[in-house]
């Protein structure tokens, strides 16, 4: 697999209940590796991820798409009460903007 784990989403954030730094990747939830520095939990995590997709091929179950390499509509539906949604069809018309660009001006 060409660097397949290259193309996974990563973080290492500080963990106060272990006293170190946690490496995780999105793509696999379940996994995670501790390590004094970041440097090391992030290379820690890369392997683990590498171990599992390796596994995952000799199983011959799927293996996580990257979520880098996916494809996105721009589209998706929230819900929310119809008193909010009422009040953000005013602001969006105090505004004179629609509903989805004051939304989405929101989440910026």
């Amino acid at each position: 697999m060409d660097k397949i784990i290259d193309r996974y989403t990563y973080r290492v954030t500080w963990s106060e209940e272990d006293q170190e730094h946690v490496g995780l990747c999105v793509e696999f939830p379940s996994l995670s590796w501790l390590e004094k520095t970041p440097e090391k939990a992030l290379k820690g995590i890369r392997d683990l991820v590498l171990d599992c997709i390796n596994d995952l091929q000799e199983e011959n179950q799927a293996i996580p798409q990257p979520i880098a390499s996916k494809a996105f509509s721009g589209k998706f539906m929230v819900r929310v009460t119809p008193d909010t949604h009422r009040s953000l069809a005013i602001q969006a018309a105090e505004s004179g903007v629609s509903l989805n660009r004051l939304i989405s001006s929101k989440l910026h």
